[in-house]
């Protein structure tokens, strides 16, 4: 069955924490597109908020750094009427040697529904959602180079809004893809709403070997990965999680894989 086998789903197959792309079938994927349109003039209104948490606690647990990510967490949490606390990691009791379920026990003993976990090791939001309460959600805002499943559902709402359909689309991603966990959540998105193909475009350095395995095409020149693509993702350097030199430089990088409007005409007239 399928909670069995993932641990975001319940008995009923419905979505109780949101961990990955991965394992999350069509319809979920799908019905998660749909509600998000649902809210989009709420940032259009004069008084933006809708009562859908109202009485909820949101606690954002970012134990790596992220302003981007952590500032849109509090604004769509609030924007839901959510009470919303973000922990300051750098003051709290983790710095002192508390482990991570430690931190989890205590601010779930403070009536906490919902945790918004960004870390720097893969699979910890997992072992939080395994450790909480059944009424306790947890959403992961970045794990390792694990996913980044909130990335990757605002990817496919992008796409899905200027191509409408994801079954006759050519996606390429290009760039760091061995260092970023926003790849592999679009990949296991794209793969499960229908794109008949992915690619994966970078040095071979920067791709990781397991990639063919997850159904993409590997190209190793920009004008390979993007002849004839409807979609475009282009990556950055993860310079912060390198911890040797996998390229010779920046410049020579960008000179290979840098997309130019020159390169650009290789792709579809409406790539987006």
């Amino acid at each position: 069955m399928l909670y069995k086998r993932n641990p975001q789903l319940n008995k009923n197959g419905e979505l109780i924490h949101l961990l990955s792309t991965e394992g999350l079938p069509k319809a979920t994927l799908t019905h998660i597109l749909d509600t998000a349109a649902n809210f989009v003039s709420v940032s259009d209104r004069e008084v933006k908020k809708v009562p859908l948490l109202r009485g909820k606690s949101v606690f954002n647990l970012f134990f790596e750094n992220s302003t981007r990510t952590r500032t849109t967490f509090d604004i769509a949490a609030t924007r839901l009427s959510a009470d919303v606390i973000t922990l300051d990691i750098a003051r709290s009791s983790a710095t002192k040697g508390e482990s991570l379920l430690d931190t989890i026990a205590n601010l779930s003993a403070m009536a906490a529904d919902i945790f918004v976990v960004r870390h720097s090791e893969s699979g910890a939001p997992y072992l939080i959602a395994q450790h909480v309460a059944p009424h306790v959600h947890v959403i992961n805002a970045g794990d390792g180079r694990h996913a980044h499943p909130t990335q990757g559902l605002l990817d496919m709402y992008t796409i899905r809004h200027y191509k409408k359909d994801f079954t006759n689309l050519t996606v390429a991603i290009v760039g760091d893809v061995l260092h970023s966990r926003v790849a592999r959540s679009d990949i296991h998105a794209l793969t499960t709403l229908g794109c008949p193909e992915v690619r994966v475009v970078g040095p071979k350095t920067l791709v990781p070997s397991d990639m063919a395995q997850m159904g993409v095409r590997v190209c190793n020149t920009l004008q390979e990965g993007i002849k004839g693509a409807d979609v475009i993702i282009m990556l950055r350097l993860q310079n912060e999680r390198m911890t040797s030199a996998l390229l010779p430089s920046s410049q020579e990088f960008f000179k290979s894989f840098g997309l130019t409007p020159e390169k650009l005409k290789l792709a579809k007239p409406d790539a987006a």
